[in-house]
């Protein structure tokens, strides 16, 4: 066997198929047609002298497969370390940068983020993606991402994190319905029926039960979005926890939808930055969370600038 039947981009079609389970969405993924794909993978394990998927209804990885992927990712994960010393070499935060956000972050906190960034590091290309925090962490350690932003804490010793700021929580009711009739809402005096929770994967989910959980509250109707969410408190289905940032702009969906934040000190979730441990630009990354820094979303508490390494 020789190293000229085997490419960086051939490993990033199998990871991709590994990920993903299909074929299709795997080309999709990589820019490619799924038969130039299939053909490159199989071309692969004709080289490798063994079968990386097992092919029916759905895709499968053997368990010889497994191994190969795993090494595959260690040398994608390298090769972008040597893109990235490359990069720092020539200037700092310069090039694509692939940044991930929770879905119930991302389109909240990128519209306020993009300007600061793109004056202070007029060179950066900021690639977005959003995802739900443990895809996010999973593609960071694998290197599909440089950067994450996340609700702290993280618990992966592979990741550095570093807090940005404190999001608190605001009620969101129905306008014409409110469950904080005085414009204060109180964790003790919600009712006990109607809470409106997105689905399991979403940590903003666990954090409303948090909040909640110690009263008994649970709720019975889901959403596989914070949008969806909105729309089904302006529909009248009940109330829900909503980070601040989302209660932004137009977000009373025609004045169907009111907001109250809390008495006293208000739940919320501290948003911070994720990196790997490994990653050679990790004092860029202080530099560019020093620019989020000084310019934090309304309503928002910066946070002291500590990072755990």
């Amino acid at each position: 066997m020789t190293l000229s039947g085997l490419s960086l981009r051939d490993l990033e079609y199998l990871v991709a198929v590994a990920e993903l389970r299909h074929f299709g969405q795997a080309a999709e993924r990589c820019g490619v047609s799924q038969p130039a794909l299939s053909m490159q993978i199989r071309k692969l394990e004709e080289t490798l002298g063994l079968a990386v998927f097992e092919r029916g209804k759905t895709v499968l990885v053997t368990a010889k497969g497994e191994v190969i992927l795993a090494q595959a990712r260690r040398v994608l994960l390298e090769a972008r370390r040597l893109m990235a010393l490359a990069q720092e070499l020539d200037a700092p935060l310069s090039g694509p940068l692939t940044v991930g956000a929770i879905e119930t972050l991302g389109p909240y906190l990128f519209p306020h983020m993009l300007r600061p960034l793109r004056r202070a590091f007029p060179k950066l290309e900021l690639v977005l993606h959003e995802g739900r925090t443990y895809q996010l962490v999973e593609a960071l350690r694998h290197g599909a991402l440089d950067l994450v932003f996340l609700s702290l804490p993280v618990a992966d010793p592979q990741i550095a994190t570093a807090p940005l700021f404190f999001e608190p929580f605001v009620l969101a009711q129905p306008a014409d319905r409110p469950v904080a009739a005085d414009g204060a809402a109180r964790v003790t005096e919600l009712p006990r029926d109607g809470l409106l929770l997105l689905e399991d994967g979403h940590c903003l989910r666990d954090q409303a039960l948090e909040v909640c959980g110690t009263l008994g509250l649970g709720g019975k109707r889901h959403s596989t979005s914070l949008e969806t969410l909105r729309q089904m408190i302006a529909a009248g289905a009940g109330y829900s926890l909503f980070p601040r940032l989302a209660t932004l702009g137009e977000a009373s969906v025609g004045g169907l939808v009111s907001y109250a934040g809390f008495d006293g000190t208000p739940p919320g979730r501290m948003v911070g930055l994720a990196w790997r441990q490994s990653d050679p630009r990790a004092e860029q990354f202080e530099s560019l969370r020093r620019v989020l820094l000084d310019h934090p979303p309304p309503g928002t508490r910066v946070a002291a600038e500590t990072s755990s390494k």
